[in-house]
């Protein structure tokens, strides 16, 4: 671990950056090194260490398909990042100023570990997110040790991002290790975007195009995008006889907004959409009804499981009025709702047999299981994808 942190806090102060850290299976040390510097109160704002997966679920909004990988490790950045913004007080447009930094481990335990003992941290700003990954040498450390290696890694990508080298002690690692890491920055747009100065922007084809009212739009998070995604964009273009375009918001009501890593590879799989095929937008509409304000008496495709959630008191915060109040608002301000059944639990949902309120019936078109089904889903698809990961 560096053996002086007051340079790191100085820059941060000097810099004006305000910090919090999250540090989950390991690298805890970080934060004490920190907050027991003096002066460190004008820079870190907070340090939370949610170590039970249960806590970890807690700060991020639901299961991880994984807790130590380095999309953990960027998320509770991003949750950092939207904590130091609410601390600040800039919650609803986060400035340069805001930082978030994170560290997920898998060190040594009481019980030899199948896999690797790694340290994923990430940084997330408004200007950038980066990732360092490190994979240890297995049983050659204690796990006070271990953990020091986590922290000097934590501590090092944030001393990267404020100016300072970013380099772990050299004698801190065995021969062999390495540290592999990964940055993206985003367009100028995309910052704006976050930081709330605009409402939508054209990502892919990129262009400085605005949503038309009365268009076709398909919401999604589309993690990944796959041949199911694509196909009811197609037919749902032929429903309503008029080019489909996707959209991704990249804040959510209950987790953290996506990182500039996660929003850079999920829109590379837009790429090849241009010549007429459909478009991406990227908002920052996290509910139903802020997509209405942005795409205005516009037609929108969902799956089954959304359609239900439209009418849900929960999802309005335990309101049954503003729930009513919600479907009257689709029903008048939509220009229709194009509806795809999906499987669940092994059972086909027939969109038109779903329990909802007769106004979203009488704007919704549902399509049939004859019309359409897909038995795939992007849940089943990122297990897949981390299935040899897990079995390590």
């Amino acid at each position: 671990m560096h053996s002086d942190p007051s340079p790191l806090i100085e820059r941060l102060t000097t810099a004006g950056r305000r910090l919090v850290l999250i540090a989950s299976g390991g690298g805890s040390a970080a934060i004490a090194a920190l907050v027991s510097t003096p002066g460190a109160s004008a820079a870190v704002l907070e340090g939370l260490v949610p170590y039970a997966r249960e806590a970890v679920d807690a700060v991020l909004g639901g299961q991880q398909e994984s807790y130590c990988s380095a999309r953990t490790a960027r998320r509770l950045a991003v949750a950092a990042w939207q904590r130091a913004a609410v601390l600040s007080g800039v919650a609803a447009a986060p400035t340069p100023a805001c930082l978030g930094a994170a560290v997920t481990a898998s060190l040594r335990t009481l019980t030899p570990k199948r896999g690797e003992h790694r340290v994923f941290t990430a940084i997330h700003s408004l200007d950038a997110t980066s990732m360092t990954e490190l994979v240890l040498d297995k049983g050659a450390r204690s796990r006070a040790e271990e953990e020091a290696v986590a922290a000097a890694v934590l501590l090092a990508a944030i001393a990267g991002v404020a100016g300072g080298d970013g380099a772990v002690p050299p004698e801190m690692l065995r021969t062999g290790e390495r540290l592999v890491q990964a940055r993206a920055e985003p367009p100028t747009a995309w910052r704006e975007l976050a930081a709330g100065q605009r409402k939508v922007v054209a990502a892919a084809p990129a262009s400085d195009a605005v949503p038309q009212p009365g268009g076709l739009v398909f919401p999604g998070s589309f993690d990944p995008l796959h041949d199911g995604h694509r196909a009811m964009a197609a037919l749902a273009a032929e429903i309503a006889e008029r080019p489909a375009a996707y959209e991704l918001s990249i804040t959510n009501v209950d987790k953290p907004a996506l990182d500039w890593i996660e929003l850079r590879d999920r829109t590379a799989q837009f790429a090849s959409v241009a010549n007429g095929r459909p478009q991406l937008w990227l908002t920052r509409a996290a509910t139903f009804l802020e997509k209405l304000a942005v795409f205005p008496q516009s037609t929108f495709v969902m799956g089954a499981d959304t359609y239900v959630r439209l009418a849900d008191p929960r999802y309005y915060g335990g309101s049954a009025d503003a729930a009513r109040g919600a479907v009257r608002r689709i029903a008048t301000e939509a220009r229709g709702l194009i509806v795809f059944g999906r499987v669940k639990d092994g059972v086909f949902q027939d969109p038109a047999q779903l329990d909802v309120p007769d106004e979203l019936r009488a704007v919704t078109y549902f399509v049939s299981q004859r019309e359409f089904r897909r038995d795939v889903s992007s849940t089943a698809i990122r297990r897949q994808m981390l299935a040899p990961e897990e079995a390590q």
